[in-house]
């Protein structure tokens, strides 16, 4: 390693350096809401926080956040995505600490269930540790931008729907009401009809659609 040196003759250890962490927000649909996964730390009262991990040497952020979720949340097989840098100088009572915020979209099937996970509302969070509220709303609207125009870009559905469960869907990531024939435009140039019908309910058979 070269003796670097910058222009006022400091060398890179002459500064003061944060600690880098990996926070998460796992994203999913419970019950016709968004919900997040939250983890719980400490003992004795319930702390509640993102799956995260203060990034170890010579790791990259991608390692840190899948070991993170794998050993925080026992979660594998996620592709999260960079989401945003939250640094705050107070926001972690610890110490200067920066997180670099991921999200990802999955299906509720995906994510644990145990007295150390909580699937929470995204509208009705218990206290989180840190700023995490402000990662996971931070989170949500990236999120919500995405379904905005585009047809279950996370694919919470599967491959195939009908134009009602994609609405519903969308209705819940939003947290919004639909007007249907105002989404059905929206989405119906983005999708493919199959030629298969469902049976929902008591009306005639729907068509199903698959994203184009």
């Amino acid at each position: 390693m070269t003796d670097y040196r910058d222009s006022s003759g400091r060398r890179l250890d002459d500064y003061p350096r944060p600690s880098v962490a990996v926070d998460t927000a796992v994203l999913t649909v419970v019950d016709d809401a968004l919900a997040v996964l939250l983890v719980r730390t400490g003992e004795g009262d319930a702390e509640w926080r993102l799956p995260g991990s203060f990034i170890h040497e010579g790791e990259t952020l991608r390692a840190a956040v899948l070991r993170s979720l794998r050993m925080k949340a026992g979660i594998d097989g996620l592709r999260p995505r960079q989401l945003h840098v939250f640094d705050a100088p107070g926001r972690d009572d610890r110490g200067w600490v920066l997180s670099v915020a991921h999200v990802d979209v999955v299906g509720v099937d995906r994510l644990p269930a145990s007295e150390g996970h909580l699937l929470a509302r995204v509208d009705d969070l218990p206290d989180l540790k840190y700023d995490h509220e402000e990662i996971v709303a931070f989170a949500v609207e990236a999120v919500r931008v995405d379904y905005r125009t585009a047809p279950d870009p996370a694919g919470l559905l599967g491959d195939s729907f009908t134009m009602r469960q994609l609405r519903l869907l969308h209705e819940a990531v939003l947290n919004v009401r639909l007007l249907p024939d105002t989404f059905r435009r929206t989405m119906a140039p983005q999708l493919r009809a199959t030629g298969e019908t469902w049976v929902e309910g008591r009306g005639r058979p729907a068509e199903v659609f698959q994203r184009m």
